[in-house]
């Protein structure tokens, strides 16, 4: 069956760096747009960036345009977003998510695989 499983979340101080992992397994990684989400505790989940399956589009949220970036690696089936600069406000918990779709799209019912969620925590 379809997995995605994310890793690499933690506890970090502001100003500081974590790079999270999105390992798939079960599918055609790519053959899938991806994207990476986060939900805040009492907030509805967010997009925060997305990239298409062949690397076209890349997109950021602007709240973390400069300091996030994402990529993929299709032979490792593997997608990342390796976040700089962390902020108190960027504390959430952390979803990778496939689409079907060729290329990114923002909205969370295009996506037909999430991960369980990696925990990010960065205090001031």
């Amino acid at each position: 069956q379809v997995q995605l499983v994310e890793s690499g979340g933690g506890s970090v101080q502001a100003g500081e760096s974590l790079r999270l992992s999105c390992a798939a397994s079960g599918l055609t990684f790519s053959m899938y747009a991806m994207g990476w989400f986060r939900q805040a505790p009492g907030k509805e989940r967010e997009v925060v960036a997305g990239i298409g399956m062949d690397w076209s589009g890349a997109y950021y949220a602007d709240s973390v345009k400069g300091r996030f970036t994402i990529s993929r690696d299709n032979a490792k089936n593997t997608a990342y977003l390796q976040m700089n600069s962390l902020k108190p406000e960027d504390t959430a918990v952390y979803y990778c998510a496939v689409s079907r779709r060729q290329f990114f799209t923002t909205g969370k019912n295009d996506y037909d695989y999430w991960g369980q969620g990696t925990q990010v925590t960065v205090s001031s």
